[in-house]
């Protein structure tokens, strides 16, 4: 691209991106805000809050594997009154449904797709504002409302949801879970799928259309890319999972027979095996919309503090968009126990295996960018590394299952829990907590508190891969999920001993989080104030002030470069520092145009 081109490129977004007047009163500016940021801020609100609902839920049922039947501690007296504050099989039952649910659509997924997409996407493609403004703001509020919806299923008539996360029918029919809770959990889930449908049609368009001049494909942050491959995925598959729930809503609502059993036999239709094929060509992707941000994020921060270009970065993208591609075709590694034919079983399990090349490939990649860097280690950057260590157990863990022999006896244990949260939760926690200590001073304008970053990731490392670890080593010794009270077989009782360790490092983890919060918080008044780029990096949200504008950038940058300019040897000679931006225009040297014509 010559520069008179550059230049038009840029007078073209211009003239689409205005910049509009700042909001001016408090309902413009922090409820109906048209602002990616602070939507991004409304996103990232919700979604911690949330994570504090799901991580509360989440200690009630380490509680009850390590002291089965005593009352639960602060919550007992308050919360569960009614029972004598002991977690009974029908609260146990609501209590892991709401967590799964909870955690995986309305905490992680908000933090990392709604609050990372919004604020970044814009800020790292150098544009003033996602394509669709008002549509952005709509997705918001529609995910409130689906957060709303969880709230009254708490509430339900006969208590939440209690047919698991997965909401299988029989179990999530009228018959198997009755009451409002179990209604209105589905009908949240349907709404939320809404609300991303509308920020994945927002994420594509704006990465498609608004990109700033000489910011290629092959020039984009991977962050950007994670976010991107994440929207498509949300976009074609999310409506499968909308059709289930809402088919389900209506065999709840209105006796329709659509997944209930036996209904084939008397009117056609019916059978509870199709919401599994529906809900799983959804949640395997599922698995990736969540993963793929975490790539992107931890991929861009390993390089910025490695003070290293990130290793093949190409590579690093067809890696990203091979696995989007192959996680459409994977589902059925999930129903190996459905009654599979062998052969369609044999299929899934290649095609399971060869997802996981593309991932070898990504993880390698990570650890090339990082051998024989410059290594600082900084709070982001320890959370990175965290989140490769943790990605990689659950990687290997996941070949056991994607292959049917083995998952025949793994299946339906806790092994498969400890993988899944391995793989999700704690890379994704991981990757969310480095991404908000790296644009917390963009977002906020402060810096972090260091010590207590760092004391906070090694509480959350440790704590994080103990307790995944024993489910690990307790689902291999054939301990079934879902069970109320596993000590009730005999063969299981051995294990309590180590259920109750994993439960011990499960409390340390949980309450170590008050640090994160308390540094949270206290910095957006205490913490040091932050310069236009403390981190030294070249991406474009570093070129403007901190905390960003309303409208971004006063005129759209030209980009020159890729994100990952680092230690350049010819540009720390002529810069004197090893990063360079990557809309900065760095002027040749007298001769140097002319010398270059004489090689040639």
């Amino acid at each position: 691209m010559t520069a008179q081109e550059a230049t038009f490129n840029r007078q073209v977004i211009e003239a689409l991106q205005p910049i509009h007047a700042p909001p001016t009163t408090f309902w413009s500016k922090y409820i109906w805000s048209l602002d990616h940021k602070t939507i991004g801020k409304q996103y990232l609100w919700a979604g911690l809050l949330f994570l504090l609902v799901g991580g509360t839920l989440a200690m009630m049922i380490r509680w009850q594997w390590a002291f089965p039947g005593q009352p639960v501690p602060i919550l007992g007296p308050t919360v569960l009154r009614s029972s004598g504050g002991v977690i009974g099989p029908g609260l146990y039952m609501q209590i892991f449904t709401m967590h799964g649910l909870i955690m995986i659509f309305f905490a992680i997924t908000p933090v990392l797709i709604g609050a990372f997409g919004n604020f970044c996407i814009p800020l790292m493609i150098g544009a003033r504002d996602m394509a669709f403004p008002w549509l952005n703001a709509l997705s918001f509020w529609v995910f409130a409302l689906s957060q709303c919806l969880v709230i009254g299923a708490f509430f339900g008539d006969l208590g939440a949801a209690g047919a698991g996360w997965t909401t299988y029918p029989p179990l999530s029919t009228n018959i198997g879970t009755p009451g409002t809770g179990q209604t209105l959990m589905v009908a949240a889930v349907f709404v939320t799928g809404v609300a991303s449908i509308m920020g994945g049609i927002n994420y594509v368009t704006t990465v498609i259309r608004l990109r700033a001049p000489g910011m290629t494909y092959m020039r984009m942050p991977l962050t950007v890319w994670g976010q991107f491959l994440t929207a498509i995925l949300n976009v074609l598959f999310i409506p499968v999972l909308g059709a289930g729930a809402l088919l389900l809503l209506m065999d709840r609502l209105f006796g329709t027979q659509f997944f209930i059993a036996g209904a084939a036999a008397v009117k056609g239709g019916g059978d509870p095996i199709l919401f599994q094929h529906l809900f799983w060509i959804f949640g395997h992707p599922e698995v990736y919309i969540l993963i793929l941000p975490a790539w992107g994020i931890a991929a861009d921060l390993l390089a910025f503090f490695a003070r290293k270009p990130a290793h093949w970065y190409k590579g690093t993208v067809l890696a990203m968009s091979a696995v989007t591609i192959l996680s459409a075709v994977v589902y059925g590694h999930h129903m190996f126990q459905t009654g599979m034919n062998p052969m369609l079983g044999q299929g899934f399990t290649t095609l399971t295996l060869i997802i996981s090349i593309p991932a070898e490939v990504l993880f390698l990649n990570w650890l090339r960018t990082i051998y024989k860097g410059s290594i600082r280690l900084t709070v982001p950057m320890l959370f990175a590394l965290g989140m490769v260590f943790v990605f990689g157990l659950g990687g290997l863990t996941g070949l056991y299952l994607g292959a049917a022999t083995p998952d025949i006896y793994l299946h339906d244990t806790m092994f498969v829990v400890g993988h899944f949260h391995f793989t999700m939760a704690a890379a994704s926690f991981m990757a969310s907590i480095a991404g908000l200590y790296f644009w917390y001073p963009k977002m906020f304008g402060r810096m972090m508190n260091t010590t207590l970053g760092k004391i906070h990731f090694w509480f959350s490392a440790v704590g994080i891969t103990a307790v995944f670890t024993g489910q690990l080593l307790v689902g291999y010794a054939g301990q079934n999920r879902r069970l109320w009270n596993p000590y009730a077989y005999d063969i299981f009782k051995p294990l309590h001993g180590l259920n109750q360790w994993t439960s011990y490092f499960a409390f340390v983890l949980f309450f170590a989080q008050a640090i994160f919060i308390w540094n949270f918080l206290s910095s957006m008044y205490i913490g040091k104030k932050a310069e236009a780029n403390p981190w030294q990096v070249g991406t474009l949200e570093w070129s403007i002030t901190s905390p960003a504008p309303v409208h971004n950038y006063d005129a759209i940058p030209i980009v020159q470069r890729g994100p990952h300019e680092l230690s350049n040897p010819e540009l720390v000679r002529r810069l004197g520092r090893d990063w360079v931006g990557q809309a900065e225009v760095v002027a040749e040297e007298p001769g140097a145009a002319r010398m270059a014509q004489g090689a040639r």
